[in-house]
């Protein structure tokens, strides 16, 4: 009965962070909104369910999503520094709502995530094809060829942006921010995360895709098939995120590795808690970008990009325990 206890003690914990990091995020902002508000306020009610609320779904969905992305990356990638936003993916899908902008201005925002998608798929499946082509004992090699490729597309996506007198609509896709989130503009989010939860009902062909292409095929999988459904999940759910809400970088990379240092590769086991992870980590950050300022805003992704990328450099030249 102790032993269950212990156990269970880390998700009791989680789930009440969690909670708390909800109420903080609905009860913080310009407006002031009280518990005692809600129930002779019209006005504050209203604003609950416009604006709060539906913002602090779309953190949640939007953290517990991308995080869920980039494990399922480093699986495909078979190396835990890379993720959507340092491969290209998210890159790609800037990149393609720009180019359907210019082609269609009058273009909807279910035309333009498709555009996005469709060159999300294109910039992630060059980066697979470019990393089978490096060394497998040189893993390093990985994120800074994502770095390099994400930074190419990324600076196309700029030269056409500078030429077309763009870049203020570029930066609204490439700095993420949940500012502009209300009611009837961030219900796409709700598909990224149903396509996250099926990623757990196929977590083991995922992890075996993890452990190289020929034990895949020896192990009977369908190699093909599930890349291709990787590589789907990540970005459709990358370009939901990007049209929805803008870039965040370093969800994907950030989250999946702290998980991994606590419960390993068991990637059926992890993925709960690195959606949860994701979903908290991306919470506290929105919450920190809204105060910082106060009562302005600093965009989500400045407050994440500045953890993230420290984080990315301690696990660049950190070792664990056991490798010393």
């Amino acid at each position: 009965m102790a032993c269950r206890t212990t156990n269970a003690m880390p998700l009791i914990a989680a789930i009440l962070l969690a909670v708390v990091l909800c109420i903080l995020s609905i009860f913080t902002g310009v407006a002031d909104i009280n518990i005692a508000a809600l129930f002779n306020d019209p006005q504050a009610l209203w604003l609950l369910a416009v604006s709060r609320l539906p913002r602090t779904l779309a953190v949640v969905l939007t953290g517990g999503s991308l995080a869920i992305c980039g494990l399922i990356m480093q699986m495909l990638a078979r190396n835990k520094f890379v993720e959507p936003t340092t491969a290209g993916t998210g890159q790609g899908a800037a990149l393609g709502i720009i180019v359907i902008t210019i082609m269609a201005p009058q273009a909807s925002l279910t035309i333009k995530m498709l555009a996005a998608i469709a060159a999300a798929l294109c910039s992630t499946a060059i980066f697979l094809a470019l990393i089978r082509k490096l060394p497998t004992d040189q893993p390093f090699l990985v994120p800074l060829v994502g770095l390099v490729f994400g930074g190419f597309v990324g600076a196309i996506a700029t030269f056409i942006a500078y030429q077309l007198d763009l870049l203020q609509y570029q930066d609204v896709w490439m700095n993420g921010e949940f500012s502009g989130v209300m009611l009837g503009r961030y219900e796409m989010l709700w598909f990224a995360a149903a396509l996250s939860l099926a990623a757990y009902f196929v977590a083991d062909q995922f992890t075996i895709i993890g452990l190289g292409k020929d034990m895949a095929l020896n192990l009977g999988l369908g190699y093909r098939q599930i890349m291709l459904l990787g590589m789907t999940i990540i970005c459709v759910v990358t370009a939901l995120s990007v049209v929805t809400v803008g870039m965040i970088p370093f969800v994907g990379l950030v989250v999946p590795n702290i998980a991994s240092r606590m419960m390993g590769d068991n990637l059926r086991a992890s993925l709960p808690w690195v959606a949860g992870l994701g979903a908290m980590m991306v919470l506290a950050s929105d919450l920190i970008a809204r105060l910082v300022r106060y009562p302005y805003e600093v965009p989500v992704s400045v407050v994440f990009g500045i953890f993230g990328s420290a984080f990315f450099l301690w696990l660049l030249f950190s070792r664990p325990a056991h490798a010393r």
